[in-house]
Formats: structure tokens, sequence, C-alpha cells
């Protein structure tokens, strides 16, 4: 039970308050209870059908594979690879956390891994033709020249900033998820 409590406690808290707030302030009760039914419907209809996926990937496609693919070794193919596989994802970017769990688990490198969710994050392709058609094509490529190279950026500062400790804590974390 005290490790039950102990992995929820953030839901929990935020439980918590959001009981509080729907207490103490009823003129928003009906609101915010659309809101929480709204991201709770839109919850389990992206995750089950990610979590599908991540258990194709985790039985179909070989450690050695992903390793020569997105591995440490991988140079600036593993790297362009994590990039369009972040593009081309859909969903919400908490739908990329377990998806980066298992690129982790089958040996995917930490740099790799920073620009997956990076550019899933910032490079979704509908959203590049949503803004080529909203504000151009030449801000559309801008922002997307500008996100790539913030990427790359970041990704290289986190594998420079971050203790290997927490790096090697992260990836431990990542074999343990099922």
């Amino acid at each position: 039970m005290k490790i039950l409590l102990r992995r929820y406690r953030f839901f929990l808290c935020a439980t918590a308050v959001c009981v509080l707030f729907l207490l103490l302030l009823p003129a928003y009760r009906n609101k915010a209870i659309e809101v929480i039914v709204f991201q709770t419907e839109t919850m389990l209809l992206v995750i089950p059908p990610i979590f599908i996926l991540l258990g194709l990937l985790d039985v179909w496609v070989p450690r050695e594979q992903m390793m020569r693919f997105m591995g440490p070794g991988s140079g600036l193919k593993g790297t362009a690879l994590a990039f369009l596989l972040g593009s081309f994802a859909a969903g919400p970017l908490y739908a990329a956390f377990p998806v980066a769990a298992i690129l982790m688990k089958k040996g995917a490198s930490f740099n790799n891994i920073m620009v997956f969710i990076g550019a899933w994050s910032t490079t979704k392709i509908p959203m590049l033709l949503f803004e080529s058609s909203a504000l151009g094509l030449r801000f559309a490529l801008s922002r997307l020249a500008i996100d790539i190279v913030g990427i790359i950026v970041i990704s290289l500062l986190m594998k420079a900033l971050l203790p290997k400790a927490e790096i090697e804590r992260l990836y431990k974390q990542a074999e343990a998820f099922d």
C-alpha cells in the first residue's frame, strides 16, 4: 500500500487539488468537469493504440537492429531516424514518453532519444502543413529550420549536462518498463 501511495503521489495530489478547486469554486465546476471528461476521453482513445504499437515494436524489432540504426554508434543516420520518427508520430506529447522508454530499452542512444522527443513536440508534419497554408511556406520552413537546430543543440546540452549516473538510471528505469 505504501509503495502504491508513493508511486501515485503526484496523481493523488493533483486529484486532491482538483476536488478542492471544485468545492471552493462552484461557479467553475461544470467547465472543470467538462475539461476533465474531455481529457480523460482523449487519453483513453490515444493511450491504448500507442501501447499496442509499443508492444509490437518491443516484440518485432530486435535490440541489435535498434542499436545499429539508433544506438550510440549510429551517428547522423540515427539522429535523422529519431527526428523522422518524432516528426511523423501522431498523438500528444505524453504519448512520446512510453515510446522513448521502449527505444531506450532497445538500446537507442540518449542523444537520439532527446532528438525523438524534441521532434515529436515541435516538428509534426501536419503542423508544418497547417502553418504553410495559414502563415506561409517561408514562415513554416523558417520555424522548422530553427526547431531542427534547437532540437540538436538541446539534445547535445542534455547529454553534456546530465550526470552519467542519471542517464544510466533512466536507462535502468526504461528496462523495467513493461
